[in-house]
């Protein structure tokens, strides 16, 4: 049995859960997309000598709980794509309540020492309330740079801090080797949202980041920071259904710098996540490094993708 098949098993334990038809169906469709950050906690329970199968348990708690915060995210955003379209929203509203419940049973009930399964909870309890903030201030705009980065600390980064950290707990490893592990998994979320708005905004045809009331990083760095093209990227934005207007407005967030903006902060990112890694006493490290490393990827792809040729920037570059 594989990690999902292991993870759905867990999940669909849960009682109530295997009374209620449209969550099952629910779970059924997110284990079929095998998202690859419900594997975060077995990186970090190895990375401090433990066994993946010590952190099953919590990849299922932690999927569940991510599977509330997708279903928030998208009645808030009316996703087309969302689960609202297929169950409507007074059920997905419930259905998001009860994975949230369901994630902390799945650590009540488990067999990690009342300790541990003390810091779990309290770990998870605190991702969950952390980005039920964010998401709420994500619904009043973001106004400014400041505010980007408050919302991606608050909205984005907390879950891959709770994995990272609830990998660890599982594992065997103390309060403080677990806090660090937190605040490596906040750095590899907020480089996520950085590359993620990237992504979006770069792709053809125009997504849903290019709406009105949406602020990605490159977005809201064409539009602030000042540069010839401000006015008429502006202007664009408006019409970026049109596959021409998307290309011209596109073509300005790399000429105006939004682009090496992003790709900045992902570096640093990198470079910092390569220096806390360093510094704690791990049992294997290698695991971190690699999940760091396939984060850099796709910024060379983005050059590809629009004709540019990629900057070297790795840590082993000349240039």
């Amino acid at each position: 049995m594989d990690i999902y098949e292991q993870i759905h098993t867990h999940i669909t334990a849960v009682p109530h859960l295997q009374e209620w038809p449209d969550l099952l169906s629910i779970v059924q469709r997110s284990v079929a997309r095998r998202p690859e950050n419900w594997q975060l906690p077995g990186v970090a329970c190895r990375a401090v000598g433990g066994q993946t199968e010590q952190a099953i348990r919590v990849m299922a708690a932690l999927a569940c709980l991510q599977i509330s915060i997708i279903l928030v995210d998208d009645l808030l955003d009316e996703d087309p794509q969302g689960e609202q379209q297929r169950l409507g929203t007074p059920a997905v509203a419930n259905a998001a309540a009860a994975f949230q419940a369901a994630g902390l049973t799945l650590i009540r009930d488990s067999d990690y020492p009342p300790a541990t399964q003390l810091a779990l909870l309290t770990c998870l309890n605190d991702m969950a309330a952390t980005t039920a903030y964010g998401q709420y201030l994500d619904t009043l705009g973001v106004e400014n740079e400041a505010a980007y980065w408050q919302q991606v600390q608050l909205k984005s980064a907390p879950f891959f801090g709770a994995a990272f950290q609830v990998g660890a707990l599982a594992g065997g490893a103390d309060q403080t080797t677990a806090g660090q592990l937190r605040q490596l998994g906040l750095l590899y979320g907020r480089i996520i949202q950085v590359q993620d708005d990237l992504k979006d905004v770069m792709a053809q045809p125009a997504g849903p980041d290019w709406l009105p009331g949406r602020s990605p990083l490159p977005i809201l760095f064409a539009e602030r920071v000042q540069h010839p093209d401000q006015e008429r990227f502006q202007q664009l934005r408006e019409r970026v259904s049109e596959p021409a207007t998307l290309v011209e407005a596109q073509e300005i967030l790399l000429r105006c710098g939004a682009v090496s903006y992003c790709i900045h902060h992902i570096v640093n990112g990198y470079h910092e996540a390569q220096q806390l890694v360093g510094g704690m006493q791990l049992a294997e490290n290698a695991g971190f490094l690699a999940l760091f490393d396939e984060l850099l990827a796709p910024v060379q792809e983005l050059f590809m993708a629009v004709g540019q040729e990629a900057p070297r920037f790795r840590p082993d570059s000349q240039g």
